[in-house]
């Protein structure tokens, strides 16, 4: 007999990755909650995962040439649409090459295969690139330098800077740079994935007397790619390029020989980690092997000067396995992600961001004690307006206070130098019990998720790397205190990670209570995370892989059934990154056709048609792209209330993606307080209302820009909540 505390298979989704599609009872249960929804599964209802992807990473790009950001602003979103479009090469269409070379194609939702999605998705990234170049040398370069901030040509260098120049790379460039000629016992190098390189045309025969015509030179890594000029040569804030110094010392690197072409190119590679988890003994081990190979993946991308000559270009497609179509030709540096170091370089606050300070609830305020503040109430944050202080100063307490017993976490992305380490290193050292999930598989922070490891199992914390097959994406802390009454358990639930820098940058939710059941049910997903045994009956928190999914479908079929048994109001209002799983989808359509009104902010991926008659013509999806990253996920459902006391509130670690859902671990928290709830419902609202960063999604599958009406002022949600919340 199965005690209260344990759930059958029956009640959740099926814990094997595929079964949540396939499985009868598994749909069984889907269809309960909301009869119907399978109607609504055709392909013609849903937009292409990666196409959506593609389109998110174009609004950064238009942040280009939004004048509301200042000038180092806008030149940095050319930068982050550069490191967005790399990840994009080096996973998503890595994956998809992957499925084709392999034979393993599988349609997606929209019904297109991943022949047809590359196909589609190269036309558009063509596009974007042309225009991005196109951005950076009519918008960006003349404008900083009307700001005296100047990237300086070779032929524009004076005397005394090709003096200068010409020093550096004497001292600082000439040490370290290897040309390697190409012959049959040079044969061409493997370079690493993102590096720059050159492809060198040469003329003439070298001491040993060969004859190639063709050398290849990789760019140190370890060398900066924007020099700045002393102040007394410059006129302003002077910058050149590395690619302009190798190119104009290349005869110093081919002694006695003609040079006559050097071009700059870049190759993109597979970086994506493939782990065979059935044959797997030790993660950390297996990781520690796969992270040597990602640098020397399967070529995906080509980006070469758009002056390199034909019969070179075709010699590296060749090199590479690479199409005509995988070719970008670019005007300008092909690395545009380095032009980061900018902001830096030059001294100009003018051109940025005033500086803001994170503001801290009263109650937190000179108070000796987190833990009295929490035990009176609840405490809600929202990142980065208000400050992530509180997270870091509830371990620090937690690590010094001797009637603290143990502490366990969770840890994501948080960096081994981060105070949050340093407090658990702390707690440990003090002879606490402490224990860490640590998601290696945190993607491009594997590296350092294995060192944050292995300083906290150095430190005496107990590390466990959660659950083979499911990332750990949870963001929990538990802590176990002794009070006058007993022990006393207090609890942290995010919706973003343990980094105090991200905290700066990413729109999060943070919850601080001592609510008891919340407490017993992050107590009871450590003990799945740590242990084994069957799934323990979670309360008040939904967690995937287990209940978080049919949950949500359960929550989106009662809106529609009080609205369509005429019970009340139906309204759902959520925020998240990202809305790929079908059947939520399904669900929505469904909601929409009984008459539920729905807004949803996306600032990523929507596979959701809005706005189609008969389909989703209540559904309205915005995106916001602002100064901060929007991060948050949080849901309101009315569940029948016309007013803004009532209704419920959650906030969770979970996007809308299949991936959240069924392969990883997450939580969802509800907000309880009267008051708190009705903060986030407001703060969410706010978003509807931008007109500066929100951009509406058309049932076309395009994006527009939302714009103030002739009358209407300007709001931006992101800085209104900046002036709602901060010090």
């Amino acid at each position: 007999m199965e005690s209260d505390d344990q759930i059958s298979s029956e009640g959740l989704v099926p814990s094997d990755k595929l079964a949540y599609l396939e499985d009868a009872p598994a749909a069984a249960l889907v269809e309960d909650s909301m009869p119907g929804i399978a109607d609504f599964n055709q392909p013609e209802n849903f937009f292409n995962r990666e196409l959506s992807h593609l389109q998110f990473n174009a609004r950064v790009l238009h942040q280009v040439i939004n004048e509301n950001h200042p000038l180092l602003i806008r030149l940095l979103f050319c930068c982050i649409y550069s490191s967005n479009m790399d990840e994009f090469f080096e996973i998503r269409i890595a994956g998809l090459k992957q499925q084709i070379k392999y034979g393993r194609e599988s349609v997606g939702a929209d019904g297109r295969s991943p022949a047809q999605t590359l196909q589609a998705l190269q036309e558009q990234i063509h596009e974007l690139v042309s225009l991005q170049y196109e951005l950076l040398n009519n918008d960006l370069i003349p404008a900083l330098a009307d700001e005296r901030i100047n990237f300086l040509r070779r032929t524009d260098w004076t005397p005394e800077q090709q003096d200068w120049i010409a020093s550096y790379y004497e001292r600082e460039i000439s040490p370290v740079i290897s040309p390697i000629g190409l012959d049959p016992s040079h044969p061409f190098p493997r370079l690493v994935n993102k590096s720059l390189n050159f492809i060198v045309e040469l003329d003439g025969k070298d001491a040993f007397g060969r004859e190639t015509g063709l050398a290849i030179v990789p760019a140190p890594r370890s060398l900066p790619r924007l020099v700045k000029l002393p102040a007394e040569i410059s006129n302003g804030d002077c910058l050149v390029f590395l690619s302009s110094i190798i190119h104009a010392h290349a005869d110093d690197l081919f002694p006695g020989m003609e040079v006559k072409g050097l071009y700059q190119f870049r190759i993109t590679r597979n970086a994506d980690l493939v782990l065979e988890e059935d044959d797997m003994e030790d993660l950390a081990q297996a990781l520690r092997g796969e992270l040597l190979s990602r640098r020397f993946g399967d070529a995906v991308r080509l980006e070469v000067a758009d002056n390199c000559p034909e019969p070179l270009v075709n010699f590296l497609l060749q090199e590479f396995g690479l199409a005509e179509t995988e070719c970008y030709r670019v005007a300008g540096p092909v690395n545009l992600t380095r032009l980061m170091a900018v902001s830096a370089l030059v001294n100009r606050p003018d051109l940025q961001y005033p500086n803001f300070n994170p503001s801290t609830p009263a109650e937190l305020r000179h108070q000796d004690s987190i833990f009295e503040v929490i035990a009176r109430k609840d405490i809600l944050l929202l990142h980065p307006f208000q400050s992530f202080t509180p997270v870091i100063d509830l371990l620090r307490q937690a690590a010094k206070d001797s009637n603290v017993l143990a502490i366990r976490q969770t840890l994501y992305r948080v960096g081994a130098k981060s105070e949050i380490v340093a407090a658990l290193v702390d707690a440990a050292r003090r002879g606490k019990e402490v224990t860490v999930v640590v998601e290696l598989r945190a993607r491009f922070d594997e590296a350092e998720n294995l060192e944050l490891a292995s300083k906290l199992q150095e430190a005496g914390v107990v590390v466990v790397y959660g659950v083979v097959g499911y990332k750990t994406h949870a963001k929990m802390i538990l802590i176990v205190r002794r009070e006058d009454k007993g022990l006393k358990r207090y609890v942290h639930l995010g919706t973003g990670n343990y980094h105090a820098g991200n905290a700066r940058l990413y729109t999060d939710y943070s919850l601080l209570s001592c609510d008891d059941q919340l407490a017993e049910d992050v107590h009871r997903i450590f003990l799945q995370l740590t242990g084994m045994g069957k799934a323990l009956r979670i309360r008040k928190l939904f967690h995937a892989p287990f209940t978080l999914h049919s949950k949500l479908i359960e929550l989106i079929g009662r809106e529609a059934k009080i609205v369509s048994e005429g019970n009340g109001n139906g309204y759902i209002l959520a925020k998240f990154n990202a809305l790929t799983e079908p059947r939520i989808i399904a669900a929505l359509y469904a909601a929409s056709c009984a008459g539920v009104k729905i807004d949803l902010i996306i600032r990523g991926i929507c596979c959701l048609k809005p706005g189609v008659k008969g389909l989703s013509e209540n559904i309205r999806v915005v995106s916001v792209v602002g100064r901060f990253l929007e991060h948050t996920r949080a849901y309101y459902f009315a569940n029948g209330s016309a007013g803004p006391e009532g209704g419920e509130v959650y906030c969770s670690s979970a996007d809308w993606m299949t991936r959240n859902l069924v392969n990883r671990v997450e939580t969802c928290f509800p907000i309880e307080a009267p008051v708190l709830a009705q903060r986030v419902r407001a703060e969410l609202e706010s978003y509807l209302r931008d007109n500066t960063y929100a951009w509406s999604l058309l049932e076309d599958g395009s994006y527009t820009q939302v714009k103030a009406v002739r009358g209407e002022p300007a709001f931006s949600a992101q800085d209104y909540l900046l002036g709602q919340l901060t010090g």
